[in-house]
């Protein structure tokens, strides 16, 4: 296998995310294996993280790597005015492996052609989570035992959400039914909905949040309404707050149905859902390290026994 990066969920085929999956299986059975002995991996993040990079960084520690790189942008030479493009080939110099999130769009795309070592995209903006996208479908997978035919409910910030986009890529090759729930100013992109009608994927949009909808779903997918994304504060205020999901609307919901949210939640999800079995996020959020140790082994092409 050769050295390659992950910067878009489509640079996976469906065989790609199946192993990736196995490979996520086995590291879940037994996440310290001294696979990464003597690699160097950095974690250039130009954009704030909290799970996504302390997962990362979690997952090389248990491969026995070592860290190196940023979390805040302000102490880096990016504000001499250093560009992209210098500082990936400065960090080629250092590291074997580069983990980035960036706030501009085709980012991590920009560096993966720069590169002579892998880039993973950690996300670009409102484009692409893709690392984010293979723990969500492990997720999906552990609690549902397939990813095949699965009704996904996806709840609030579908035109900035990039989890969102690349979640839908994922799992077009499964055969799903979506239901795309989303205020006017927030609704999923042409883009995608295009995708989904040249995959033949089944989906339908809301504006309302409704127990029938959630009565039948296998997943429902909630996102927070993105602050940060909003150029006028007025709309953030005004669809802030659209959608909560409370307890009580589990009560005639399918047993096997399981609460996803890539977080950190806000208010839309209210904290005594957190005591339903039906909650799994924060499950999810300790699969990010499994589903990114099999992503980074697999763009340095080492084998995993």
């Amino acid at each position: 296998m050769e050295n390659k990066s992950l910067v878009s969920i489509t640079d996976y085929t469906k065989d790609d995310i199946i192993r990736i999956l196995q490979l996520a299986e086995k590291f879940d059975e037994n996440p310290n294996r001294r696979l990464l002995e003597g690699k160097v991996c950095a974690t250039l993040f130009f954009e704030p993280s909290t799970r996504t990079r302390l997962s990362f960084e979690t997952a090389v520690h248990r491969l026995g790597g070592r860290i190196i790189g940023f979390s805040d942008v302000s102490t880096t030479s990016s504000t001499k005015g250093e560009t992209l493009k210098d500082t990936i080939a400065m960090v080629n110099n250092y590291a074997d492996l580069i983990v980035m999130r960036h706030h501009l769009e085709g980012a991590a795309r920009y560096a993966s052609e720069l590169s002579t070592v892998p880039i993973i995209n950690a996300g670009d903006g409102a484009n692409q989570h893709p690392t984010q996208t293979m723990l969500d479908m492990y997720s999906i997978y552990k609690t549902q035992g397939t990813l095949e035919n699965q009704t996904i409910t996806i709840v609030g910030d579908l035109k900035y959400g990039r989890t969102v986009h690349s979640l839908i890529i994922g799992m077009s090759h499964f055969n799903p039914t979506f239901r795309f729930v989303a205020p006017e100013e927030l609704k999923l992109p042409d883009t995608y909905k295009r995708f989904c009608d040249e995959h033949h994927i089944k989906y339908e949009e809301s504006a309302d949040f409704s127990e029938d909808i959630l009565n039948e779903s296998d997943i429902l997918y909630m996102t927070r309404v993105q602050r940060e994304r909003f150029t006028d504060l007025m709309e953030y205020e005004k669809v802030k707050n659209v959608y909560i999901l409370r307890k009580d609307m589990l009560t005639n919901t399918r047993e096997n149905l399981r609460i996803l949210h890539p977080l950190p939640r806000v208010n839309e999800i209210q904290q005594d859902v957190d005591d339903s079995p039906k909650a799994y996020y924060f499950e999810q959020a300790r699969n990010g390290v499994f589903a990114r140790q099999a992503v980074i082994c697999d763009s340095l092409g080492i084998d995993v026994q």
